[in-house]
């Protein structure tokens, strides 16, 4: 997992937090951390990217992306330096659901591509401050025994 080099914002328990998140979904879904990047700029956001093709789409590598307003889409990559395009948003209300959910939606878009939830980012809650996203992510906090280097 690589990340931006802001110490002072990867010491901070929601960067620590996001880790232990990240991770905890990477585990469902059976991707190495190798695979998994973090931008702590405003909005915060991840990149997963899945060892995955998707039927109307064999060609291109998949990837789910999160980010603190929107939280889980799912998105291939293109054939140029272009953004990824994005096929679905999991939606609901809290943009840390629980990992086995995720791997649901990665399970349903897989299956079949059109049956995403919505090509329209939800609105799930405004960027904040790092204080405002911990409280969002405080359940994926490493035990102190447990605290690795951020990601």
């Amino acid at each position: 997992m690589t990340a931006s080099l802001d110490i002072s914002l990867q010491q901070h328990i929601a960067f620590r937090a996001l880790s232990g998140y990240l991770r905890a979904v990477a585990d469902e879904l059976g991707v190495g951390l190798e695979s998994v990047t973090v931008d702590h700029a405003t909005p915060v956001s991840a990149y997963l990217a899945l060892d995955i093709r998707l039927p109307r789409h064999p060609d291109r590598d998949v990837a789910l992306l999160w980010d603190e307003r929107h939280g889980w889409a799912i998105a291939i990559e293109t054939h140029s330096s272009e953004d990824l395009i994005v096929l679905a948003y999991l939606g609901g209300p809290t943009i840390t659901p629980a990992p086995g959910k995720v791997a649901r939606f990665v399970d349903t878009v897989r299956s079949d591509d059109r049956a995403g939830r919505g090509t329209v980012p939800p609105a799930i809650r405004p960027a904040g401050s790092p204080d405002d996203l911990a409280a969002q992510l405080l359940a994926y906090l490493p035990a102190p025994s447990t605290v690795e280097p951020c990601l």
